[in-house]
């Protein structure tokens, strides 16, 4: 049986006012202007108007949600995270690991690579433990190392083809060779949790080069200044040239607007939202965790005992919405970085677009962006 959804249509490229889509199963069979489909369907009732229709969203960088976690042996707590996601209209995660002893990266990354073999996460992010010590932010320091070959072969076999992203600090020895390993392991390189100054991060981000991607920019790195630019600059300057996707944390905590605003004119079409969101995403002022360390969400503000911040409490329409009325974002410009950006920037294919043929991922939102409807795979969510 077909399923139909009436509204204004916005897609990768481009926003239709008044369409219907067309779902088949778990794809999309067709997207038409509804005066077209109404005369190619003179039979059927038109479905009626139901606000404005957005891709499914595409998270490439969340911890947990709703009181659950991904960094868990625990694959019914990883999997209520997704689920807590997906109901909010991140229809796709990539479920993300923090520093930890290796043998329980393994452990938990042997747990997601089942809930990426069926489809509930669209794979698994390795945010270390390759990552600066003077960098590490909510990372746990004990547990940070210099790149490593054999435990890089280590969380590869253990993902089995599903660790679509691990963040490496590009300056610590022994990047390249843990670099090209991922590379050829068809894993994304993301820059990121690094000390590195302007000329090593820009050199690391060369299009000949295994980085694809930077990983929450601005955070957990110096900070942009004009006498020692860093990696901030080096970051915008190659997304500028197209050479690389940097993620950004639209929470409205981790990033000021302007800095926003001054990533999208810079790199539109190579921003990537995310919400870097952990387990008190969507829960009430108290005591977490992120990976062994101790997390205290108070006001909406995840910490540490040492004041940085602990990853994200927002959904990634949330971060959208913000990104639209506080950086003052394009709509379609926001759409893009929830979606097509981060499915490209992780290799994901099939999402991220209204098109045909893709898999039926959509939200229904009113004039606001909040939330009505979410379409999973051909099947309501909300």
């Amino acid at each position: 049986m077909t399923l139909t959804v009436r509204g204004r249509i916005v897609c990768a490229t481009h926003v239709i006012d008044d369409a219907v889509i067309s779902v088949d199963g778990e794809r999309i069979a067709d997207v038409r202007a509804t005066g077209e489909w109404a005369a190619r369907q003179p039979d059927s009732m038109v479905p009626p108007f139901s606000g404005t229709v957005l891709p499914g969203l595409v998270d490439i960088h969340v911890h947990g949600g709703n009181g659950s976690r991904f960094d868990t042996t625990d694959a019914r707590d990883a999997r209520a995270a997704a689920r807590f996601h997906h109901s909010r209209g991140s229809t796709t995660v990539v479920a993300s690991v923090v520093t930890g002893p290796v043998d329980e990266m393994v452990a938990q990354i042997t747990t997601l690579r089942e809930l990426a073999a069926d489809g509930t996460i669209g794979g698994i992010h390795a945010e270390g433990p390759f990552l600066s010590s003077a960098r590490c932010g909510a990372q746990d320091p004990r547990w940070l190392r210099d790149p490593d070959p054999g435990q890089t072969e280590r969380l590869l076999a253990a993902a089995d083809g599903h660790l679509r992203v691990m963040t490496i600090a590009p300056e610590l020895p022994g990047y390249d060779i843990v670099a090209q390993r991922l590379r050829e392991a068809g894993t994304v390189v993301a820059l990121g949790h690094s000390d590195a100054d302007y000329s090593c991060f820009l050199r690391e981000l060369r299009p000949d080069g295994p980085a694809r991607l930077v990983t929450h920019l601005a955070n957990a790195m110096p900070p942009l200044h004009h006498r020692g630019p860093g990696p901030v600059a080096a970051a915008l300057v190659a997304a500028a040239a197209g050479q690389v996707v940097v993620e950004l944390i639209g929470d409205g905590v981790h990033v000021d607007p302007g800095f926003a605003a001054l990533a999208f004119a810079t790199a539109t079409g190579n921003v990537a939202l995310i919400t870097d969101a952990m387990s008190a995403a969507g829960m009430v002022d108290g005591k977490y965790q992120l990976g062994a360390i101790p997390v205290t969400l108070r006001d909406g503000v995840a910490r540490v005992a040492d004041g940085s911040l602990a990853g994200g409490t927002a959904t990634l329409l949330e971060c959208l919405a913000w990104a639209v009325n506080a950086a003052d974002v394009a709509l379609t410009d926001a759409v893009l970085a929830a979606t097509t950006v981060p499915a490209r920037a992780a290799g994901l294919s099939g999402i991220g677009d209204l098109r045909t043929d893709g898999f039926a991922d959509l939200l229904i939102v009113d004039d606001n962006l909040q939330l009505r409807r979410v379409l999973r795979r051909g099947q309501w969510l909300r």
